[in-house]
C-alpha cells in the first residue's frame, strides 16, 4: 500500500514505498513558480530510508548518494552500533564487493561509494577498526578495494591496522605490570581544605576547564546513545562507553572536592566556612564566563547537596550578594521547559569565541573571558538520548530496523560533535600547585559527608530554606506516548521545517520532572542518605519555601475535556537488591502497568531472567529510609507515592525494615500518596 502526503507550501509530495527488505520515504519537490507540466518545470526526487533489514541498511551505504539520501552515511556510522556490529557491517560489505552486481555502470558508482564510506569511517571512527578482535576481515576486504589513488590509500590504512591488531594479539598473553595505571588514594592527612582560598578564582576555573576540555575532546559521541549506555554494565561490556564514564568520574570528583573543602575541617567557625562557599560561588561564575557548563553544574550540585545545603549558620554568614549570584547561576540548569535556559545558552554561545558578556544573570559583565570552546553539561544530551531510546521503538511491527529513530538520535549526536569542534583550538596553562591540591581531596562517601555536616551543625530543628525547589515534581502527560508513537520523519523531517527532536523531547519530559543536580533518568550509582543524618524536612537558610502539590492520582485532571484519553506515564528508576546493586535503570511506567509487567521490564533492563518476575517484589524507596511495598498484582502507577521515583527489586522473603508501609489492594489512593517531600539532592549521575 502506498501512502501519499502533499505540502502546498513548497509543492512537495511525500510518499512511502517498500521494496525487498527496505522502506523508503520518497520526496518529490516541484520547482517554485513553474507549472507542474510546463517545459521549464524543475522536479527533484529523493529517497530516504525509513526502515529496513540489517543487510539492506548496510548495502544502502553504496547507493545513498544516487538516491539523494546524502546524510545516510553520517547517520549510519554514528548510530549503527545500536543494531549491529562493526564486524557484521564489514562482512556484508566484503561479500558485496566480492560479488558485485552485473551492470558495469552500477559497479562504477559502487566503487566510488566504497571509497567515500571507508574514507569517512576511517577518519571519524577509526577506533571501530582498532577494536576488532580478529584482523582477518580487514585482510579479506583490502584486496577488494578499488585500485585508484583513493582506494590504494584506504587499503594501506586498513593493512596497517590489521598489522597492529596482529601484534596486539601476540602481546596479549605476555606478562604485564599489575600495578600499571593504579594510583594510591590520597592521604587525608595531607589535605588542606582552606588552601583553596589562596588560588584566584580565575586560575581554578581555567584548570577545571582544561581538564573538562581534554575529556570532552576525547568523548566518543556514540557512547552517549541510550541503547549503548544502558548496556554498559552487561557481562562482557565492562569497558563500554569509557569516554562517558571518564566524564562522569570527573564530574563526581569535582563535586567531591567542593564538598570536602567545605566540610573537612569541622573546627572552622561559620564565618570562615562561609568564605569557602563564597570562593566556590566565585569559581562557578568564572566557569560560566569560560563557557564550562560541566564544572559549573558540578560546583552547584555540591553546594546544593544536603550536607552543605543544611548548614544554616554558614549560609547566614555568606555574603548576600554572593548568595544571589549563586541562585541566579542555579537557574541556568532549571528543568523548566526541558532545560530551556541551558539549551538557549548552548545555542547562543556554543560555537562563539566568547561567552555572552551581556549575560542573563542580572546583566552583569564577566571578566577574564578568553577565546575558547564550550564544554556542555553532558547529562542533558545523555538524558535526551536515553529518553529517545526509551520512548521510540527500535523496530517496526514487521521486524524492520527503525532508521527514523537513528535520524533523531543523530541530531543530538551532531550537536555534541559541533561543540567538540569548537574546543579543538583551546589553549590553557597548567598550574601544578592547584592540580596537586585538587587530587589530594579525600573521597567522601555519602554517609561520611553527613557525619561531618552533623559535627559542624548538629541535627535538630528544621533549617529555614533558601528557595530550592522540592526534589520531585511529577506531572501528567496523557497524550505523550501516542504523540511519540505518531511523530515520524514523514511529518516533520523531510521538509525544511525545524527539527522535530526538541519538540518530541519536550513532550517526553512532561512525563516526569525530577529536581536533582544529577540526571534523574539515567542509570546512576547512588544510595539513599542515612536515616539519622538529617532532619525530616530539609531546607536552606534565609527564606522558607512552601510548596503544595496534589496527588497525581486523585482523579482531577486539568480542565480540558476535548483532549483524547490516553495512558498517563512516569519514568521511574529501579535497582536490584544486591550487594553491589546500586545501579538504577530507567523504566517507563504507564497507568495500565501492573506489578508483574514492571518487574519483568526491570529484570530485562538489569539483564536478568524476566520469566522470574513472580519471585520478586517491587518496593518504592521513600524519604527518611521508608519503603512502600507495591501489591503483587497492583497498578504501579496509582499505587506509587509522588514522593520518589526510586524503586527496589527484592527477592520475596527478603528483609523489610520495620515500619515500612505495605499497601494491600484495598488501600485508597489518598493513603498511598500522603507522603511529604524534602529538598533532597544527589551528587551522582
Amino acid at each position: 500500500m502506498k501512502t501519499t502526503w502533499y505540502c502546498p507550501l513548497d509543492l512537495s509530495t511525500v510518499s512511502e514505498t517498500e521494496e525487498d527488505g527496505i522502506i523508503y520515504t520518497v520526496v518529490v519537490k516541484q520547482g517554485h513558480g513553474s507549472p507542474p507540466t510546463g517545459p521549464q518545470s524543475t522536479v527533484s526526487r529523493s529517497q530516504q530510508v525509513k526502515a529496513g533489514t540489517e543487510e539492506k541498511l548496510v548495502l544502502h551505504l553504496l547507493h545513498c548518494f544516487s538516491m539523494g539520501d546524502s546524510s545516510f552515511i553520517s547517520i549510519f556510522l554514528s548510530t549503527y552500533r545500536s543494531f549491529t556490529s562493526t564486524q557484521r557491517v564489514l562482512d556484508i560489505l566484503t561479500d558485496r564487493l566480492g560479488n558485485p552486481p552485473g551492470e558495469s555502470k552500477s559497479n562504477t558508482r559502487q566503487i566510488r561509494a566504497v571509497c567515500t564510506v571507508f574514507s569517512t569511517w576511517l577518519s571519524d571512527y577509526h577506533e571501530d577498526f582498532h577494536s576488532l578482535n580478529d584482523p582477518s576481515c580487514l585482510l579479506r576486504l583490502a584486496p577488494l578495494l578499488p585500485t585508484d589513488t583513493s582506494g590504494a590509500e584506504i587499503k594501506g590504512r586498513l593493512l596497517r591496522i590489521a598489522e597492529e591488531l596482529s601484534e596486539k594479539a601476540l602481546l596479549s598473553g605476555s606478562l604485564s605490570d599489575p600495578t600499571r595505571g593504579v594510583t594510591s588514594p590520597p592521604d587525608p592527612s595531607e589535605f588542606d581544605a582552606t588552601s583553596i582560598l589562596g588560588f584566584p578564582s580565575s586560575v581554578i576555573a581555567e584548570q577545571l576547564t582544561r581538564i573538562e576540555t581534554d575529556l570532552f575532546l576525547k568523548l566518543v559521541p556514540y557512547h552517549c546513545l541510550g541503547s549503548l549506555w544502558s548496556q554498559r554494565d552487561k557481562k562482557g561490556r565492562e569497558g563500554a562507553c569509557w569516554s562517558v564514564r571518564a566524564t562522569i568520574k570527573q564530574f563526581n570528583h569535582l563535586t567531591n572536592a567542593v564538598t570536602a573543602s567545605c566540610l573537612w575541617n569541622t573546627g572552622l567557625k561559620s564565618q570562615q566556612r562561609a568564605r569557602l562557599l563564597e570562593k566556590w560561588i566565585s569559581v562557578a561564575e568564572a566557569c560560566r564566563s569560560r563557557k564550562n557548563f560541566s564544572s559549573l553544574y558540578a560546583i552547584l550540585s555540591a553546594l546544593q547537596s544536603n550536607p552543605i545545603h543544611r548548614l544554616r549558620k554558614t549560609w547566614q554568614e555568606t555574603d548576600r550578594e554572593a548568595v544571589k549570584r549563586y541562585e541566579e547561576l542555579s537557574n541556568i540548569f532549571s528543568e523548566k521547559d526541558n532545560y530551556s535556559q541551558s539549551r538557549e545558552l548552548l545555542k547562543e554561545e556554543g560555537t562563539s569565541k566568547f561567552s555572552n558578556l551581556d549575560t542573563k544573570i542580572n546583566n552583569r559583565r564577566f571578566t577574564g573571558s578568553c577565546a575558547q570552546g564550550t564544554v556542555p553539561y553532558l547529562g542533558i544530551f545523555l538524558r535526551d538520548l536515553t529518553m529517545l531510546d526509551t520512548a521510540v521503538k527500535d523496530r517496526l511491527e514487521n521486524g524492520f530496523i527503525n532508521f527514523d529513530k537513528r535520524r533523531r538520535e543523530f541530531e543530538v549526536i551532531a550537536q555534541i560533535r559541533l561543540l567538540q569542534s569548537s574546543c579543538k583550538n583551546s589553549i590553557f596553562r597548567t598550574d601544578e600547585t592547584f592540580v596537586q591540591w585538587y587530587h589530594s581531596a579525600p573521597t567522601l562517601r555519602e554517609e561520611e559527608s553527613y557525619k561531618l555536616s552533623n559535627q559542624i551543625e548538629a541535627p535538630g530543628e528544621p533549617s529555614p530554606g533558601r528557595g530550592l525547589n522540592p526534589t520531585v515534581i511529577i506531572t501528567q502527560c496523557p497524550d505523550a506516548l501516542s504523540a511519540v508513537a505518531n511523530t515520524t520523519m514523514d511529518a516533520d523531517g523531510v521538509f525544511d521545517f525545524p527539527s522535530p527532536v526538541n519538540h518530541l523531547l519536550s513532550k517526553l519530559y512532561k512525563v516526569s520532572h525530577v529536581k536533582s543536580p544529577s540526571v534523574s533518568c539515567l542509570d546512576v550509582d547512588s544510595s539513599p542518605p542515612p536515616n539519622d543524618a538529617t532532619p525530616s524536612v530539609l531546607t536552606t537558610p534565609i527564606t522558607a519555601v512552601k510548596s503544595h502539590r496534589r496527588s497525581v492520582s486523585c482523579g482531577n485532571n486539568p480542565t480540558n475535556n476535548k483532549r483524547e484519553a490516553g495512558p498517563d506515564m512516569r519514568i521511574v528508576r529501579i535497582r536490584m537488591d544486591l550487594h553491589d546493586g546500586n545501579l538504577y535503570r530507567s523504566i517507563l511506567v504507564t497507568s495500565n502497568d501492573k506489578s508483574p509487567t514492571v518487574i519483568s521490564s526491570a529484570l530485562d533492563k538489569h539483564n536478568q531472567n524476566a520469566q522470574e518476575a513472580s519471585k520478586y517484589e517491587l518496593i518504592q524507596l521513600l524519604p527518611e529510609g521508608k519503603e512502600l511495598i507495591i501489591p503483587s498484582t497492583g497498578n504501579v502507577f496509582y499505587a506509587m507515592s509522588s514522593a520518589s521515583v526510586d524503586f527496589l527489586l527484592r527477592r520475596r522473603g527478603g528483609n523489610t525494615p520495620a515500619g515500612s508501609p505495605n499497601l494491600d489492594t484495598s488501600a485508597s489512593p489518598a493513603q498511598a500518596h500522603d507522603v511529604g517531600v524534602g529538598a533532597c539532592t544527589s551528587k551522582t549521575w
